[in-house]
């Protein structure tokens, strides 16, 4: 997992060097906050937040392909850590809305998650993979993981369910990753253009990993094989595990006596 460093939004001024134009964010004392809160799993670790501001004055400039110049909205990137909420499973930032300065910065869209933080509980040399992301864009703009899959009206509470995901993979060079198997693709993504809360509850269900292993040579008919927590192996083409076979193996366990 990539370390970034902590930011303290209050006291938040930073400049792009070698500018002009001073790009700094200076959020207002008085700006409205949207607070992030994650309810982290004992196995998880917050992953920081990668919050992205736009200006419709500080723009940026490109060119299309007969070298037309192109202005798009500026954007400005930062990494904010959430911090743990005493001695809770709660881990929260909050985040102005108006990030101030001469570009008049506003808050655009965030991406943050939960992941393994010691992968190697799994076995030696295992390192995470992915899944258990999330996508929260306020504005009409794309992220930069792209548009959102689904559009809420107030504020947002994402509850979903994720499986220990156990991968073992040959082609272009071993390596081993336990990833969080969940519903939809690595990032859930959403538009949010009136919340003000967001709250993320990863619910885990540790007791039901699914092993994957990869074939160790590619042609016709060799397909990854899955292992579910049942026994059953399926190699039917499939990437990824399959959620609602996941879904369905947990709930008929839970609802035996």
């Amino acid at each position: 997992m990539i370390k970034m460093m902590a930011v303290a939004l209050p006291t938040l001024f930073i400049s792009l060097s070698g500018c002009a134009k001073d790009y700094s964010l200076a959020p207002p004392a008085d700006s409205e906050l949207i607070t992030v809160t994650v309810k982290v799993p004992d196995e998880l670790v917050t992953e920081p937040l990668q919050v992205m501001y736009r200006s419709a004055i500080c723009k940026r400039i490109t060119h299309g392909a007969s070298g037309q110049r192109i202005e798009l909205e500026g954007y400005h990137d930062i990494d904010v850590q959430l911090q743990r909420q005493g001695q809770s499973d709660l881990y929260q930032a909050k985040l102005p809305m108006d990030g101030g300065g001469a570009c008049q910065w506003h808050l655009s869209n965030v991406i943050f998650g939960v992941a393994y933080g010691n992968p190697t509980r799994f076995g030696e040399n295992v390192t995470y993979g992915a899944g258990g992301g999330v996508v929260v864009i306020f504005d009409h703009n794309n992220s930069p993981r792209g548009g959102a899959d689904i559009e809420v009206d107030g504020d947002l509470t994402i509850k979903k369910d994720y499986y220990p995901w156990l991968s073992e993979a040959f082609l272009g060079g071993y390596r081993k990753q336990i990833s969080l198997a969940g519903e939809g693709s690595i990032y859930l993504s959403y538009q949010a253009l009136q919340a003000r809360q967001v709250y993320f509850e990863p619910i885990l269900h540790s007791k039901f990993t699914v092993y994957s292993v990869q074939p160790k040579e590619k042609k016709k008919g060799n397909h990854t094989a899955f292992t579910y927590p049942d026994g059953s192996v399926v190699a039917n083409g499939r990437s990824d595990p399959d959620f609602r076979k996941l879904q369905a193996l947990r709930l008929a366990a839970e609802s035996k006596p």
